[in-house]
C-alpha cells in the first residue's frame, strides 16, 4: 500500500514541460497581410454611414428622453386629476347626506299627509337638481381630467414623429 500511495503521489507531481493547455510552439514564418488601398469612394460611403447611424441614435436617444418625460408628467397629472375627481365625489355625497338628513329631520315634523306630499315633492325635485347639476359638475371635471392628461401624449408623439421623419 505504501507503494501506491508514493506511485500516486509521483503521478501528480508537474513536469518542466509545456502545459496541456499551451500549445505547443512551432516554428512558422510569419505572414504579412498585403496592403490593399480602400478606395476614396468606399472610405467616403463608409464614414457617411457611421456619421448617418450616429445621427441616428441620436435622434432616437432624444427621442425616447422625451417620451419619459412626457409619461412621467401625464402619471403626475392623471394622479392629481384621479385625486380632484375623487374628492368631488366625496363633496358631492356630503352634500347629498346632509340633504337627506334635513328631509328626514322635516319629515319628522310633518303633522299631515297633504304636508307630507308636499315636503316629499319638494325635496324630490331639490334632489333632482341637484343630481344633475353634480353629473355636470363631474363629466365636465372628467373631461377636463382627460384632455389635460392626453394633450402632453398627443403634443409630444407628434413632435417625436416630426423629429425622427
Amino acid at each position: 500500500m505504501a507503494q501506491a500511495a508514493t506511485a500516486t503521489k509521483t503521478k501528480t507531481t508537474h513536469s518542466a514541460g509545456p502545459s496541456v493547455f499551451e500549445l505547443p510552439k512551432l516554428d512558422i514564418p510569419s505572414f504579412e497581410m498585403p496592403k490593399v488601398e480602400v478606395p476614396a469612394a468606399f472610405r467616403e460611403i463608409a464614414g457617411k454611414s457611421v456619421s448617418q447611424a450616429k445621427e441616428g441614435y441620436e435622434k432616437m436617444k432624444s427621442a425616447a428622453e422625451d417620451a419619459t418625460n412626457v409619461l412621467e408628467d401625464t402619471y403626475a397629472t392623471a394622479t392629481k386629476g384621479a385625486a380632484d375627481y375623487g374628492a368631488k365625489l366625496i363633496e358631492t355625497a356630503r352634500v347629498n347626506t346632509n340633504a337627506a338628513f334635513d328631509f328626514y329631520t322635516e319629515l319628522m315634523t310633518v303633522k299631515s299627509f297633504s304636508e307630507f306630499v308636499e315636503l316629499s315633492t319638494g325635496h324630490a325635485r331639490k334632489q333632482f337638481e341637484a343630481a344633475t347639476s353634480q353629473t355636470k359638475e363631474l363629466t365636465a371635471l372628467a373631461q377636463k381630467v382627460t384632455t389635460e392628461t392626453t394633450e402632453p401624449i398627443k403634443n409630444s408623439v407628434t413632435k417625436a414623429f416630426k423629429k425622427v421623419v
